[in-house]
């Protein structure tokens, strides 16, 4: 993890792990609530059981939205801190969630799982990391499962922080072993004045292994 300012972190990503010993609460991506993309995509897809990888929790908040709406949930973020603040609020509130300290990078997750959710994960690798990311998903996800993930538009000015992703290079990055079902044109909801802007895309991993590159 590295500090922003450090010459080999040019877009200036946080340290995650000293990032989560401020107020979470406070945080720019912090959402209390299930993500109304999420939430319309599983309707939509008439989605109401499974087991669910919280991919980069953080807060913890969209796994506890998904606990109480049934889901058997497993949640992980690099930051241990993270884990730890949102492992005590869910027990709090009374949730079983399978809160654990991982890197999606050199994922040691054991199982598979019907859905995935990434809403701020894949967007803070760098591009030759996104093989990695690709094959760890393709490893964590059932035949015909879904990845609902969450990315930074190409209509969202600046450089620094999160890349930005058109539709069609989303399409092009996951075309093997996932089949893209839809994007859309969304925003991130969080504590910003001014919503960035974002792609919502539900993404399902063919019946049939497909070899990586």
């Amino acid at each position: 993890m590295n500090n922003v300012g450090d010459e080999s972190n040019p877009r200036g990503f946080p340290d995650w792990e000293e990032r989560y010993q401020d107020d979470v609460p406070s945080m720019p991506w912090f959402h209390p609530e299930l993500d109304p993309d999420l939430d319309g995509a599983l309707r939509t897809l008439n989605i109401s059981s499974g087991s669910v990888l919280d991919l980069g929790t953080g807060p913890g908040t969209q796994a506890m939205a998904l606990a109480e709406r049934g889901f058997q949930v497993t949640a992980t973020d690099l930051s241990e801190t993270a884990v730890k603040k949102a492992r005590a609020l869910a027990k709090e509130r009374g949730l079983s969630i399978d809160f654990l300290q991982d890197d999606i990078l050199e994922c040691r997750l054991p199982g598979r799982f019907d859905i995935i959710f990434d809403r701020g994960c894949f967007h803070v690798f760098a591009p030759e990391r996104r093989p990695d990311y690709l094959r760890c998903i393709d490893g964590l996800l059932r035949p015909e499962g879904h990845l609902f993930l969450k990315c930074f538009s190409h209509l969202e000015p600046g450089e620094e922080g999160p890349y930005r992703f058109t539709p069609d290079e989303i399409e092009e990055i996951f075309r093997k072993p996932f089949r893209v079902q839809s994007i859309a044109h969304t925003v991130y909801q969080g504590n910003m004045e001014q919503f960035p802007k974002a792609l919502f895309c539900v993404i399902r991993k063919a019946s049939r292994s497909v070899a990586l590159p």
